[in-house]
């Protein structure tokens, strides 16, 4: 699997880094924006644009494609889930492809994965479909992105189980209790449930980081003065694009089945309709259809969809 041959390009040469210097990381935004500009969408997830920066990260490879002063190509690795092969994502620049740049980072993927590779393609273009049949992946996981309008707002007041109240997220005292609970409500998802304190600080040191905007749902009876955190609803707002977005909603597991989720989920979609954004926006996993099914109740339909292709072996 890993005897991918790639392309023959003059001069191309690839550098396999644990961590990016500074004009190393702006040279990589700045082919992640033209790429954006071309494709309508990042090609590099938001975790992944942030583990870029801050130096050294556990488990995670950068792989630069050079032509001589010029950055060509782009790939994260990351292999930190202890039981998912490593998951990776890639990009090419709009004015390099078609040169073999993609088939030459996939080959490095392989090799560092040890042929245990997973590779998000964004948007399912069919560019990165026929990257994905050359490299020998077959897809597996869909992740569908979810719309619906903010006006007219048609969400009605929210109604919480008894005993369960709202408040918003206190940042440094609430840190752990989250990650707890995130964790738990998310124990089988391979990326939202291994969020930890870096992961946390990374989001909240971003622009778009509003404590107002991030609801925790809260029983009284236990958990220190703020409550025992048994839910919540983290929103996030795009302002450039004018989109809300159903950041993530997530129900300890012994809380679920009582209708807390669908609280919370109106409880920020109401927040999001007050800041005046005129459409809302979520990701959820295809399969998931407990999920996709309530939130299709609330008006989503889906806008697009995002791939993973993986290895079989």
């Amino acid at each position: 699997m890993t005897n991918v041959p790639a392309v023959p390009f003059p001069g191309r040469q690839i550098q396999t880094l644990e961590a990016l210097t500074d004009d190393q990381e702006q040279a990589v935004l700045t082919l992640l924006a033209e790429a954006a500009r071309t494709d309508g969408q990042q090609a590099v997830s938001e975790q992944g644009r942030l583990q870029l920066r801050g130096g050294r990260r556990e488990g995670v490879l950068h792989f630069l494609v050079s032509s001589g002063d010029t950055l060509t190509g782009y790939a994260q690795l990351e292999a930190t889930d202890p039981v998912e092969a490593p998951a990776a994502e890639l990009v090419v620049h709009p004015s390099h492809r078609g040169q073999g740049h993609g088939r030459a980072l996939g080959a490095a993927l392989l090799a560092a994965s040890g042929s245990r590779l997973r590779v998000w393609a964004h948007g399912g273009h069919s560019g990165a479909r026929h990257l994905a049949q050359v490299l020998g992946l077959t897809k597996f996981r869909e992740l569908r992105q979810l719309r619906r309008p903010l006006v007219p707002l048609d969400i009605p007041e929210p109604v919480y189980p008894e005993g369960v109240t709202v408040r918003t997220f206190v940042p440094g005292e609430d840190d752990a209790a989250w990650l707890a609970v995130n964790a738990a409500a998310f124990a089988h998802h391979p990326e939202q449930g291994q969020m930890n304190q870096r992961d946390l600080d990374d989001r909240k040191s971003e622009r778009w980081f509003d404590p107002k905007g991030f609801f925790l749902a809260v029983r009284a009876s236990g958990g220190g003065p703020g409550g025992e955190i048994v839910g919540f609803h983290w929103t996030k707002v795009h302002s450039r694009e004018q989109l809300g977005e159903v950041y993530v909603v997530g129900i300890r597991p012994d809380t679920q089945g009582g209708g807390l989720g669908k609280a919370l989920t109106a409880t920020g979609l109401r927040h999001l309709a007050a800041q005046g954004l005129p459409t809302a926006m979520l990701y959820v996993d295809e399969d998931n259809t407990a999920a996709v099914t309530v939130y299709e109740r609330m008006g989503f339909t889906t806008h697009e969809v995002d791939l993973m292709y993986r290895t079989e072996s």
